[in-house]
């Protein structure tokens, strides 16, 4: 597993690549924003650890060049600003997962192992699968969406919907009942299995980020107060 970690503090740079290399995990550095983009296309990482507060530019500013850019690699925030305000902005400029500092070394690893999980087998847990596999293949075309039964990648048309792992994965449970809502609890399960330390009130801001990553495509994301969310053809 190859990290990029995004940080301009020597000492946290130092302490972290140890640790992390101590646990299998092969890590790159950088710690000035400007160089940031630069590094993260030349080091081609399996996940990117960014801190916000970075010389040249802040990590929201590489974070929202790198999206912009169509660098996809999953994303976890470092940072001192634990404020929910700060974690929401960050979520919305296209971030997977966000750890305050300070933080345990054993609650990072577990996130950087399930982040990448998720990334190099995309999709809902091991045990729903083959049911939402079948579904797919049952319903290959929904409004010009098809999800490849194999890859579990989303096409719109010929083209696949490039999104991060998250938004992908609430995007297949939705295609795999298409115009039937879908209970919101069964959503927070695929989009983040096993992740009981993550608020449930999380699942509205993946909501929030698909609707705007398919406003080009003939479908909507309708909510359904007490029963959850479906997805159907706009009007």
């Amino acid at each position: 597993m190859k990290l990029l970690l995004i940080e301009d503090n020597l000492q946290l740079q130092t302490s972290l690549r140890r640790s992390l290399e101590r646990r299998g995990m092969e890590v790159a550095l950088c710690g000035d924003g400007r160089l940031a983009l630069s590094a993260w296309r030349a080091q081609a990482p399996d996940l990117v650890l960014l801190d916000l507060s970075l010389p040249g530019l802040d990590g929201l500013q590489v974070l929202g060049q790198a999206r912009a850019a169509g660098l996809r690699t999953p994303v976890i925030i470092l940072t001192a600003r634990g404020t929910v305000g700060d974690r929401i902005l960050g979520l919305n400029q296209g971030a997977d997962d966000y750890l305050p500092k300070p933080f345990d070394l054993d609650e990072l690893e577990a996130r950087v192992r399930a982040l990448v999980r998720r990334t190099v087998q995309p999709g809902p847990s091991a045990q729903s699968a083959p049911e939402l596999r079948q579904r797919w293949q049952d319903k290959p075309d929904y409004c010009g969406l098809r999800v490849d039964g194999e890859s579990g990648a989303v096409y719109y048309g010929q083209q696949p919907l490039e999104l991060p792992p998250r938004e992908l994965a609430l995007l297949r449970t939705l295609l795999s009942k298409p115009g039937h809502a879908i209970a919101k609890e069964r959503l927070f399960e695929q989009v983040f299995p096993g992740e009981s330390e993550v608020q449930y009130d999380a699942i509205e801001v993946v909501v929030y980020r698909l609707r705007k990553k398919i406003a080009h495509t003939p479908t909507q994301i309708v909510t359904l107060r007490g029963l959850g969310y479906l997805i159907k053809a706009q009007p």
